[in-house]
């Protein structure tokens, strides 16, 4: 754990501290002052029941008397069970205090009940007359014993009118105590918070002072912050990489100048290569002297050799020309079709194409000579060593935002070590001795930069069980291009 973890740790746990304190006294409080006022309120409610239970007594037994029948009978042992629980809560509320007084009232409540029975006796016996004395005799003990619940409640009252007044001070006391400790605890916590803050903002902001000064160029002034915690180690790190970049700066204004030179030496190399290729070959003259070849051999009747040689000269014209830029899919499809007839000039029925093209994609944008090396790439591992030759799929789709092109042999398939070289951008040599120059692994480049995109291709191949190369090329590129629809008048 951090040191300014440490910190925040510190207050979260003396904030708790207070609060759990805080929280176990007005417990505490709170329960006592709940069990006092609980004892006052049962000795009120044991006395009132006391009193209702005698007088249901009373009324169940007139009932009964008037008219005995099994019903009447359970409401009166209802009620003496009543009175019996009534008599049981009252009797834990004695005390020195009360004692004389309550056991003279918990012998009344005996008497009803005695009396109540001698009354149901003498109505058993068909005595009416004594019957009535009895009941009589019940009414005047409820009464008393209602009076003398009133007595004792008075008197309870009087007896715990300073208790009642004390938990009410008491009451007042806990609240103001609850005041202050909040008080207490909130000015400890922003003390405690201000402290720690103070702590961790400060070398933020010399750190801040110190960065702005980096902004402006001042790479000269140290950075220092007077701190034991990872703010300091920070700065450390910071004034160690202002250093460095002060050293850095020095470098490059070095080497600025030997890379002027050397970009200028680079140009004029350029140029002095461009220069060379132009005087070894013309293009114009290679392509009309094509054309001528091409004329004269449909007119000797060579209509074969004719169209090759058409073929080969739209190649190369498109291989020169059109690199340097972005093209259609439209035209790349077009000059694919031209390289695959001269293929099938050569591999006869071994060469095997099978295209499958989605006409509303091909106005998508794509580098010059993009599929052209795939699919020679496909001829030279897939078709040229086979005796029996091969089979090459050529699929261009929609996929929603892009277009899936897919080019897929039934060759030998692709080491995965090749694999990782290509879509890494290293040069792979092509055996065999075919290649146009332009391997797959410039495609993956130029792809890439094209679309600002390293997902742009992906190769699947397995040993034996042939390769598929997959293209997804976005409709619309990054810089708000968008792709539409070729001309094809």
């Amino acid at each position: 754990m951090n040191k300014i973890q440490k910190k925040i740790w510190m207050l979260a746990m003396v904030v708790l501290v207070f609060m759990s304190a805080i929280w176990i006294a007005l417990t505490y409080y709170n329960h006592k002052t709940q069990s006092q006022y609980n004892n006052i309120l049962q000795r009120y409610l044991g006395f009132n029941e006391v009193s209702i239970a005698s007088q249901q007594l009373v009324t169940d037994l007139n009932n009964y008397l008037l008219l005995p029948s099994p019903a009447n009978l359970e409401n009166i042992s209802h009620s003496k069970e009543k009175i019996r629980n009534a008599k049981y809560e009252v009797y834990k509320l004695k005390n020195a205090e009360n004692d004389f007084a309550l056991t003279n009232y918990l012998n009344l409540i005996d008497s009803l009940m005695e009396t109540a029975d001698r009354a149901l006796l003498f109505q058993s016996e068909k005595e009416t007359e004594d019957s009535a004395k009895e009941f009589s005799e019940a009414t005047r003990i409820s009464m008393y014993i209602s009076e003398t619940s009133l007595t004792l409640l008075d008197k309870e009252l009087k007896t715990y009118e300073l208790m009642y007044r004390g938990i009410i001070a008491q009451s007042k006391e806990l609240n103001k105590l609850g005041v202050w400790l909040f008080l207490l605890v909130t000015s400890l916590s922003m003390l405690l918070t201000y402290w720690i803050s103070l702590s961790i903002t400060r070398p933020v902001e010399n750190l801040t002072r110190a960065a702005n000064e980096l902004s402006k160029g001042r790479f000269d002034l140290q950075i220092k912050v007077d701190s034991n915690d990872e703010i300091a180690f920070l700065a450390k790190t910071f004034d160690h990489m202002r250093v460095n970049i002060n050293n850095l700066i020095s470098e490059i204004q070095e080497k600025a100048q030997l890379e002027h030179e050397l970009q200028q030496n680079k140009l004029l190399l350029q140029e002095s290569q461009l220069i060379s290729l132009q005087s070894q070959i013309n293009p114009h003259f290679l392509f009309n002297t094509l054309n001528t070849l091409s004329k004269k051999a449909y007119l000797e009747g060579s209509e074969e050799t004719s169209d090759m040689i058409v073929n080969v000269a739209g190649l190369l014209r498109y291989s020169l020309k059109r690199l340097d830029r972005a093209v259609t899919l439209f035209e790349e499809v077009a000059v694919l079709k031209q390289y695959i007839d001269i293929q099938k000039a050569r591999f006869t029925e071994r060469l095997q194409l099978h295209i499958e093209v989605d006409d509303a994609c091909l106005g998508v944008q794509i580098p010059g000579l993009t599929l052209q090396p795939i699919i020679e790439n496909a001829v030279i591992h897939a078709v040229e060593p086979e005796e029996n030759g091969g089979v090459i799929w050529f699929r261009i789709s929609d996929d929603g935002d892009k277009v899936r092109i897919e080019i897929e042999d039934d060759g030998s398939g692709m080491p995965e070590e090749k694999i990782r070289q290509i879509l890494e951008g290293q040069q792979v040599i092509q055996t065999g001795g075919h290649s146009t120059g332009i391997g797959l692994s410039n495609v993956v480049k130029r792809l890439r930069l094209f679309y600002e995109n390293e997902d742009v291709l992906e190769i699947q191949s397995e040993m034996g069980c042939g390769t598929k190369v997959v293209l997804n090329i976005p409709k619309t590129r990054r810089d708000g291009h968008h792709d539409k629809t070729p001309d094809r008048g």
